[in-house]
Formats: structure tokens, C-alpha cells, sequence
């Protein structure tokens, strides 16, 4: 099977909607299959896709969200997850563009990349159009990634193998389980991307189900785990190619050390100084650039919603980066 989407839910009118969009992407019935994982702690209504033979219905009863979908992922048949939340839904055609992609061949060889994606529709609470966004990332795109840039997990498609060896998402960062398995996913594998259209997805605090208040702390908590990593210092120089992607990862190492030292983990906030010179000793030729001073003294603005804003005419504030 090519690709079983999840869908965790609250019990939301929209869940119909997202249900009912992953049903028309014209795959062939064998090669996809919908989890919709309850986690309202109450019955579902009765709803015509719960007779599908290619959709399935668990309960977790009020586990918390990142527990719904790894309670899905693991009973999934699909060679890739997709995850999808039930106030969103997908674009027409979306996963047989993805799968354009991610041939049988290519993910047998290993040459497949083991995270797609493609554009998404950001859309308010009535359903009325905001921006596109449309990334530009490298294949190899942790530094990226880490200064900021946001790919919706909803318009991803994510190597099912890499998912279970890195062990899904963390409940314990509630707020930022999206983020981080993005980060997660950067660290371990090379991503591509689709310029399509892929999902449309509700913004706005109104009906949220995102733990605002601890998702700050939690972004903050998942940028150690990857710096953590063996892994995260050559892949960190290896993809960030320009002055101002290595000014970015200077800065990424900084305010880690800053971070730590102010809750007296001093060796860590030595090691994160420490790494953080090293990138800049590589990052000579990038020195006299004004890109480079500049990634590295200002809060970061994520270019792709700046550009998605400037697209639709609308003012755009940037958020604060997680630094």
C-alpha cells in the first residue's frame, strides 16, 4: 500500500469534510487507506464514510493528539503517512501528485527521499482564502528547518520506516509534536518537493486544539533534542549553503548556549558556544556578507509566509523566532 492517512479528531463538524477529501484523490482503493482515530472521548455521528471498506475507526478516548496519531500510524498499512487534522482538507489530485514523486523503484534502491511535500493553503476559521504557501527548501534542509521555516505536516507525506525508528511524535512536547517531527525528519533524511497545492489548512486560535501557552517551551525543548544529535552539526554546515542559512545556524548554536546557561547546564552551554564558533570559523568567505550579520543579529522572519503575504496583498508581522 502507497500511503494511509490519520486523522485524529475531537469530534469536529469539519471531520467529514477532511475524511471525504482523502476518499476523492482517485488512488487506486488498495493503494491508500484513511485511520480516523477518536480521540473525543465521546461517539462519532453516524457518517456515510464510516461504511467505506477503505477507512478504519479506533478510539483513545481524550489522549492528547499525539497519542491519537501514533496510536493510528501503528496499526497503518502504508509504505508512507500522511497526517491530517479534521479542520483541514486535501486539494484534488494532491496524493497522486506526491506519489509522482516516490516511485516503488526509487524507495527499494534508497534514492527516494523519505519526506515529500508540496504547497498549502492557508485558510481562516470561514474558510476564505489567505495565503500560498510555497517553499523553496534544498533537498538537504535542517539548517532551514531549524532557523524557522514551517512545513505543515498536513501537506507531507513522511516515510513510514524513518517514523517508527525515530518513535513517532512526543507526547511530552505538546504544541510542537508537528515541529519537531519535522525537525526529526531533516536531521535523518532528504526532502522534495511538489509545487502543487496539497492542503488546505485553518489558521487561528478560534477552536484550536494546539496548547498555545506551552508550545514556545516545547519548540524550545525539541531545538536540543536535534542539536543533541551526533548527526546535527555536519548536517547543519552541509545545508546551509548560503551566508545567510550559516548565519542562521551561528545564531541557532547562540541562543542555545544562552538558553542553557541561564538553567546552569554549563557544559552544554560551552558545547553550544563552542559549536556555534566552529560554524563561524567555516563560514569565513561568508564574514564580509551583509546576509550572513544579518541572520545572525536578527529575530528570524520566515521568508516563505512573507512572501505568501506580500502574494496576497495583506500586511505581514512577523512571529518571534523560537530563539
Amino acid at each position: 500500500m502507497f500511503v494511509s492517512t490519520v486523522i485524529p479528531t475531537v469530534g469536529r463538524t469539519t471531520l467529514d469534510r477532511a475524511v471525504q477529501s482523502v476518499l476523492d484523490q482517485g488512488l487506486e482503493p488498495d493503494d491508500h487507506e484513511v485511520i480516523v482515530v477518536n480521540d473525543s472521548g465521546m461517539a462519532l455521528e453516524l457518517a456515510s464514510w464510516m461504511q467505506e471498506p477503505r477507512v478504519s475507526l479506533l478510539n483513545t478516548r481524550r489522549r492528547e493528539r499525539s497519542v491519537a496519531r501514533n496510536v493510528g500510524a501503528a496499526t497503518a498499512r502504508g509504505a508512507y503517512l500522511h497526517f491530517l487534522d479534521d479542520d483541514d482538507w486535501l486539494a484534488p489530485g494532491a496524493l497522486r501528485a506526491l506519489k509522482g514523486c516516490l516511485t516503488g523503484g526509487a524507495r527499494s534502491n534508497g534514492d527516494a527521499p523519505g519526506w515529500v511535500y508540496g504547497d498549502s493553503q492557508l485558510v481562516d476559521r470561514n474558510d476564505n482564502a489567505l495565503i500560498r504557501l510555497h517553499h523553496e527548501l534544498a533537498p538537504e534542509c535542517l539548517a532551514s528547518i531549524m532557523a524557522g521555516e514551517w512545513v505543515p505536516l498536513q501537506s507531507s507525506l513522511l516515510d513510514a520506516r524513518i517514523f517508527f525508528r525515530m518513535g513517532g511524535f512526543d507526547p511530552l512536547i505538546p504544541g510542537a509534536e508537528d515541529v519537531d517531527l519535522i525537525r526529526r525528519f531533516a536531521l535523518e533524511s532528504n526532502a522534495s518537493c511538489v509545487p502543487v497545492i496539497v492542503a488546505n489548512i485553518e489558521m487561528g486560535r478560534a477552536g484550536s486544539t494546539t496548547d498555545h501557552r506551552a508550545s514556545r517551551h516545547n519548540i524550545r525543548a525539541s531545538r536540543e533534542r536535534v542539536l543533541h544529535s551526533r548527526r546535527a552539526f555536519g548536517r547543519l554546515l552541509t545545508s546551509s549553503r548560503t551566508a545567510y542559512l550559516r548565519g542562521r545556524v551561528v545564531r541557532v548554536y547562540f541562543t542555545s548556549a544562552l538558553w542553557n546557561a541561564g538553567r546552569r547546564r554549563l557544559f552544554t552551554a560551552a558545547s553550544r558556544g563552542l559549536l556555534g564558533l566552529a560554524t563561524s570559523a567555516r563560514s569565513l568567505g561568508s564574514l564580509p556578507s551583509r546576509d550572513f550579520w544579518g541572520a545572525l543579529i536578527r529575530r528570524y522572519r520566515n521568508d516563505t509566509f512573507r512572501r505568501g503575504f506580500a502574494e496576497a496583498g495583506l500586511p505581514f508581522v512577523p512571529d518571534e523566532n523560537d530563539d
